[in-house]
């Protein structure tokens, strides 16, 4: 009787390291996947910055709308 809790030892280290490389693998991943989503986010709002026509840098230059627009003096 004395091999059977041997055994069981054995296959519950053999679980739970599973358990544990599952659980590795997995953090890895989803910080792999955290770190993508930032750098893709980085990389595309400097993209947009570098590419901006003229007329984005006036385009809210006009602060007030104006209700007289075309209808002259």
């Amino acid at each position: 009787m004395s091999t059977e809790p041997e055994v069981q030892t054995t296959e519950e280290e053999t679980d739970k390291s599973c358990a544990i490389k599952v659980i590795g693998w997995l953090s890895v991943g989803v910080a792999v996947a955290a770190i993508g989503i930032f750098v893709g986010r980085e990389l595309c709002s400097r993209y947009r910055f570098n590419h901006r026509t003229p007329y984005d840098f006036y385009a809210h230059a006009d602060g007030q709308q104006t209700g007289e627009f075309g209808m002259g003096i």
